[in-house]
């Protein structure tokens, strides 16, 4: 079969490797449909993905179709279905308390193990949905919002909540759209005024902060000193996160989206003035997958506006490094590799 091979940081090559082997029972051989490119994909390829063996098939947000149920599955041939990338053991105390999104023996596909920038891939049942009245680009957004749709669950904010999203690229996007479904009054923060522009005129989040030396006051002013009473950071960055703490409300919310290597310092003291909460969101669960897809039927997330960018797998090895290096315009690019 036909697949892109990430050989080594800077290298691209369209290959031909061979489709999996025998379908375990409990398991489903699926023909890729849709495959979005995400941050960690630009990461594989930059060569900066900290526990990462090469070669690797990139590739987590899936769309796919059944082509053959292993013994025991429930799914029929030709079902549109999406994927849920994050494979875990079952066994370990995570698993048992219901969060295999933070398995402690996880195995993530495109990342510990290869991915969907292929045409055919194997998955357990239990990680597969129902994508019913979802085109297959829509379905390979999932993933991705489910991100954003966990943070927002784990922060706990209530309706009517003033929420502060820092970071306008993807998955910042998706959790100020789920953060604004939950009923909350979003602003969103970045270093980028044209990022910002652009949340505003196609998603309709005008209430944009630049990132610069005077966000505090921003963030005072537009609280009326008050702080917010969640703020998501979703840019990967240490310097934003050490400095987001200062823009949460007493009584408040941090929720730190992204992950970064570095360690995080913050001030003790102000920490408990605020008796605030901080909160670590890692991947999502079969209820925010759930969630999403139910909230792209409603209508209520603008997946058109979301796909910026489509290519095919034929054309990825050109087109993964470009976007890598061509930001502007960008929010979330899909691979079609089958209708």
């Amino acid at each position: 079969m036909k697949a892109v091979l990430c050989n080594e940081p800077g290298q691209l090559v369209l290959a031909d490797v061979p489709a999996p082997g025998a379908v375990p029972a409990g398991w489903v051989r699926l023909a890729v449909s849709h495959v979005g490119i995400c941050g960690t994909d630009y990461h594989i390829y930059e060569g900066k993905h900290p526990f990462l063996q090469y070669p690797r098939i990139m590739g987590h947000e899936i769309s796919a179709r059944v082509t053959e149920p292993g013994e025991g599955v429930s799914l029929e041939q030709g079902n549109l279905v999406i994927v849920n990338p994050y494979i875990a053991c079952g066994d370990c105390g995570a698993c048992r308390k219901g969060k295999q999104n933070c398995c402690t023996n996880i195995r993530v596909l495109g990342v510990h193990t290869d991915g969907a920038q292929c045409e055919e891939i194997l998955v357990p049942e239990e990680n597969l949905y129902p994508a019913d009245g979802l085109s297959p680009a829509a379905a390979a957004t999932v993933e991705f919002l489910a991100i954003g749709a966990h943070a927002v669950r784990r922060s706990c904010a209530p309706k009517g909540s003033r929420a502060l999203v820092i970071g306008a690229g993807p998955i910042g996007l998706g959790t100020a759209i789920f953060s604004k479904i939950a009923g909350h009054d979003v602003a969103l923060m970045d270093t980028s005024g044209e990022r910002l522009a652009m949340a505003a005129s196609a998603f309709g989040f005008e209430k944009g902060i630049l990132a610069d030396d005077r966000a505090a006051e921003a963030v005072t002013a537009v609280t009326q000193g008050d702080g917010f009473d969640v703020v998501f950071d979703a840019t990967g960055y240490a310097g934003s996160m050490e400095r987001s703490f200062a823009y949460v409300a007493h009584g408040g919310c941090l929720v730190f989206v992204s992950v970064v290597k570095d360690d995080i310092r913050f001030s003790d003291p102000e920490f408990h003035k605020r008796e605030m909460m901080l909160v670590g969101s890692r991947n999502a669960t079969k209820e925010d997958f759930v969630h999403v897809a139910d909230a792209i039927r409603s209508g209520h997330v603008p997946v058109d506006a979301l796909i910026t960018h489509r290519t095919t797998l034929d054309r990825v090895v050109d087109d993964l490094p470009r976007w890598a290096r061509e930001k502007t315009g960008l929010v979330k690019a899909v691979i079609e590799i089958a209708p």
